[in-house]
């Protein structure tokens, strides 16, 4: 697995060679520096911490201080914890940057969503407003009825209901990399992802599995369909 953090510049666009937009989201990705190396020996198990975005001391805590200091690395706002494929071979202090990933690469993108503040359940879980004929009074949006009477006497954890949206973190997977520019720190991945412009982001190798189409992929085993291309008169005449 790779892994590097970042943050969320903003979306765009940009055009394929036959023409084709693209929807594309800008982040600015590292670089990164390993603050921490975890090994089976000592840990149980291989893993690096990389620190992210210069800060100053006065903003840290003293045991956040001491960790970086004994490092022998610059202050970091940002720290994370990843099980890179190559942590065995890496050392503290060593740097991560952008050009760790590669056009062509699929990733998974986490980050905390956009927070909307206190919302309706209409608007938080597409729940469906009232009847709005005669009738309805000042209560089309609100949740209604909501539970049974005697039996069970309570409300069920999990129901749907108003209440703080948005601030939690969100994955958004398989996601390919459209371009890459170590120069300026910058990975431009296909699509949207979770978060305001200058969020914190994280990316990674994506869990999915891509299979690789075999040569004989695409041919059926249907005897209707194999028959077919064997003789297009007969292709023809059924689709008459």
């Amino acid at each position: 697995m790779k892994a590097i953090i970042g943050k969320k510049v903003g979306m765009s666009q940009i055009f394929e060679e036959n023409g084709k937009v693209i929807p594309v989201t800008v982040i600015e990705a590292g670089p990164c520096v390993v603050t921490l190396k975890k090994t089976t020996e000592k840990d149980g198990y291989e893993a690096v911490q990389l620190g992210y975005e210069d800060v100053s001391e006065k903003k840290l805590t003293k045991p956040e201080l001491g960790h970086l200091n004994k490092a022998g690395v610059a202050p970091k706002k940002h720290l994370r914890e990843f099980n890179l494929e190559n942590a065995a071979e890496l050392n503290v202090g060593d740097i991560i940057k952008a050009d760790t990933f590669k056009e062509g690469d699929f990733v998974d993108v986490t980050g905390i969503s956009k927070g909307h503040g206190y919302a309706g359940v209409v608007k938080r879980y597409n729940a469906h407003t009232q009847r709005h004929s005669h009738g309805g009074g000042p209560v089309h949006r609100h949740a209604g009825s909501m539970g049974s009477t005697t039996d069970p006497s309570r409300i069920f954890k999990g129901k749907i209901g108003a209440g703080h949206m948005g601030v939690d973190q969100v994955t958004i997977q398989n996601l390919d990399i459209v371009k890459v520019d170590a120069d300026l720190n910058m990975i431009v991945v296909r699509g949207a992802i979770p978060g305001p412009k200058g969020g914190l982001v994280t990316i990674k190798s994506t869990v999915k599995v891509h299979k690789v189409k075999q040569a004989g992929a695409g041919i059926s085993n249907n005897p209707q369909k194999a028959s077919a291309r064997v003789n297009p008169q007969k292709a023809s005449a059924r689709n008459k």
